[in-house]
Formats: structure tokens, C-alpha cells, sequence
């Protein structure tokens, strides 16, 4: 039977849109803090304007109706951008607004692998404390990014009692998976990850545009004789295997508890139905609801009706008042082979030192660098005023480049 789209509950005319504090988002009295917001203000702050729920085409919708039939459904994914706290922000608040409709929940999480799941049920059982969690689960190398943006989640389902999942499978198995092809991976290797669905033709093209965004000539170094076409296959491939572990631990722990689960996981995995919800609708789960959240200064022509189910804006992003560690000024895209430049802020310390879109750095102060923790930790120890030396894959040769950092800390790395 097809899966029956997702209807939100009835929208509300773009003319008058409810803008809603954190905490009167989820009141059963959905006006008790509303204001409207005039259209021309709608244009100026962005096609979803702050603290405005709407559906996939940008159409704002009333949110405890929305929230209410969301909180019922299977499986729900919030989806991210790693290293933006506000979507981080977003994500906990959403989950808290589920449990106060439906406290049944689970939480699954991208960022850990199934290995890890021991030390997750110690955390919840309030065996652990923050940093022997950390510690345990070895944060900074098997993931990396801020702690900070994932504990106040992890705490909440502590505090609630609430099932937390480990979806990841070792990066290791997507990497080989890239260099070698899934066929390739014994049985006894596959960390009992099923061969995943064949991918969507729209998803086919995304990897391929982002492969093809990016320096994939490690890909072609570790099989040379292959074409590029080839690459492009096991590197699609390898997304593949990502997206099928994660949906099969999600759709294990749906039919093991009877609980809703929220994953908290890349928006690449899950925008469009895509990855993760495909693979999902492969294991005989197609009603799972994708909701995303949605930047200020976002293209709204990404709103097309399918992106996802319902969408949560937010506002402008804001430096924190306090200068805090170094700050490069990228968003590393973690992948299969490395981590990539995925995109360079304007003005920042990456732009000046002449990073560009797609870079892959290999080297960062002497110090290898395969995971954003690599780098992370690096740029942690830098003063105030040095000079970090970087190695990077460009166009397929190698180029050297140093990043100068100001007198004064500012951002986060």
C-alpha cells in the first residue's frame, strides 16, 4: 500500500503567521503568546519566519495540531546541520514538546555506533557522569563535534528515563564500502547491516553532484584502474550502507518497544524522504515524518514540497557575547573518505588563508587529520595571533596553505 503523504493540520494564511516563544510553543492555547508578523517582515527575516512551524512548501501551520498528530507517528527525524546550535537547540525542544504529548518515546542518535550501546544504557540508567560518558564513549575521536550541542538532549532522556540508541555503524565500514564496494565486505564485517535498498534516482544525483563537488581522487588513488563512474558508484554505495544501518536500528527498536522514536541525525540523511526514510519504507515502515529546521538566511526555493514534512524556523544566527575558542570559519563535511571544506564563511580566518569549497585537508599542524575531531583539536590548541599550517587535496594535487588566527579568540572552532 503507498504511503499516504503527510498532511499537516489546516494551514494558516502566509498573511498572518504566529510567532511563538520557546515556551509557549507547545501550550494546549496555541494564541496565549502569538503576534502577527506583516508580510513585508515575513520577507525580511526569511521564507519561515521565527519560531513559525510550516509545511514542506513553506506554508505556516498551526503547531499544537501539528505537533499532536506528529507526536502519534512511528518514527520521527529531526534532522541537523552538526555544527549549527540552534538546530541542536531546536531538536531538544521539539523532543520535548513530543513527550509532553506522547511520553513513550525513544531517542536514537547518529553520532554514536551500535558498540557503544552499553555505555548509552549506563548514561540513562544515571550510572555516568557527563565526563565519564565522554570518556566511555571516546566523543571527540568517534564523533567530534561539541559535546555541548548534544548533551542537554542526552540529559533530557536521562532525566525522562527514555531509551537511547546508538544508530552509527564504525566509520570504518563506510569507508571500506567506498574504497572497495559493498559486495567486497565479508559477512562477518558488515556489523550486521542488510544489503540497503537501491537509492532513488533524485538521491543517485544529489551524491553525485556532492561527489563531484568535492576531490574524490583518494577514491580513484585506492582503485585506480577504475572509472570515475565506478567511484561515484561505491561512494553512493557507502551512503547507502550509512542510511540502511541507522533505519535498522530505528525500525529494530519501533518493533522491540512499541515506542516512537526521534532520531537525531544529519538533514542529509533524511531531507526529501531520502536515505534514512527510504530505507525505512524498504523495512516496511513508510510513515515516517521528517521535520527539519529552517535557517533565516536559507535559499526558500529548497522549499518545494517535498524537503520535508514540516519546517520550524529560525532566527538569524548570533555570535555568543563571550569571545570564546579559535575559529577556522568552515563547515567540514564529514564523509566516507575524509572531511571536506562544505562550505567557507565570508570574512573568516579559512576565506583569507584561501580555502575553498571542496578542499579536503589532509594535514593540519603536523598532525593528520581524518574526522572534524582531528581538526577540532588542533585548532583548540591554537593562541591567539599563530599561524596553523594546513595540508590540503585540491583538484587532485596537494597544496600547502596557513591560516592566520586573530589577536583575539572569537567563535567556536
Amino acid at each position: 500500500m503507498p504511503r499516504q503523504p503527510f498532511r499537516p493540520a489546516a494551514a494558516v494564511p502566509r498573511r498572518r503567521f504566529v510567532l511563538l516563544t520557546v515556551a509557549a510553543l507547545f501550550l494546549s492555547a496555541p494564541t496565549a503568546w502569538a503576534t502577527e508578523a506583516k508580510a513585508e517582515d515575513a520577507a525580511r527575516i526569511g521564507c519561515v519566519p521565527p519560531g513559525v512551524w510550516a509545511d514542506g512548501t513553506g506554508t505556516a501551520v498551526e503547531p499544537v495540531p501539528l505537533l499532536r498528530r506528529i507526536a502519534e507517528a512511528p518514527v520521527i527525524l529531526l534532522g541537523e546541520q552538526h555544527d549549527k546550535p540552534d538546530h541542536h537547540r531546536w531538536q531538544l525542544h521539539t523532543l520535548a514538546g513530543l513527550h509532553a504529548l506522547n511520553p513513550d518515546l525513544a531517542v536514537g542518535m547518529e553520532m554514536l555506533p551500535r558498540r557503544l550501546q552499553p555505555v548509552l544504557d549506563r548514561w540513562v540508567a544515571g550510572e555516568l557522569t557527563e565526563g565519564e560518558f565522554l570518556k566511555q564513549t571516546d566523543w571527540r575521536s568517534v564523533w567530534g563535534f561539541d559535546p555541548q550541542f548534544y548533551l542537554p538532549i542526552l540529559q533530557f532522556a536521562r532525566l525522562h528515563r527514555l531509551p537511547v540508541v546508538a544508530l552509527n555503524v564504525e566509520r570504518s565500514l563506510v569507508s571500506r564500502t567506498a574504497r572497495n564496494g559493498w559486495a567486497a565486505i565479508p559477512e562477518a564485517d558488515r556489523e550486521g547491516v542488510g544489503t540497503p535498498a537501491p537509492p532513488t534516482e533524485a538521491y543517485r544525483n544529489r551524491l553525485t553532484e556532492t561527489l563531484a563537488a568535492h576531490d574524490h581522487s583518494e577514491a580513484r588513488a585506492a582503485a585506480p584502474d577504475d572509472a570515475p563512474n565506478k567511484a561515484a558508484q561505491r561512494f553512493i554505495e557507502a551512503q547507502g550502507v550509512w542510511d540502511r544501518a541507522m533505519a535498522e536500528k530505528i525500525a529494530e527498536t519501533r518493533r522491540a518497544t512499541g515506542r516512537s522514536v526521534v532520531g537525531i541525525l544529519g538533514e542529509g540523511h533524511v531531507a526529501r524522504r531520502d536515505g534514512v526514510p527510504h530505507q525505512l519504507a524498504d523495512l516496511g515502515m513508510r510513515d515516517a515524518v521528517v521535520l527539519l529546521p529552517w535557517d533565516a538566511d536559507r535559499d526558500c526555493d529548497d522549499l518545494d514540497g517535498r524537503i520535508a514534512d514540516a519546517v520550524f524556523g529560525l532566527g538569524p544566527a548570533r555570535e555568543d557575547a563571550e569571545p570564546q575558542r579559535p575559529k577556522l570559519g568552515v563547515q567540514l563535511d564529514p564523509g566516507p573518505e575524509g572531511i571536506t571544506v562544505g562550505a567557507v564563511g565570508d570574512g573568516s580566518v579559512a576565506a583569507a588563508a584561501g580555502l575553498r569549497t571542496g578542499d579536503r585537508i589532509l594535514i593540519a599542524a603536523g598532525t593528520p587529520v581524518r574526522a572534524p575531531a582531528d581538526l577540532v583539536a588542533v585548532i583548540r590548541r591554537q593562541a591567539p595571533g599563530t599561524w596553523l599550517p594546513l595540508t590540503i587535496r585540491r583538484d587532485g594535487a596537494e597544496q600547502e596553505l596557513v591560516a592566520k588566527f586573530p589577536t583575539e579568540k572569537t567563535g567556536t572552532p
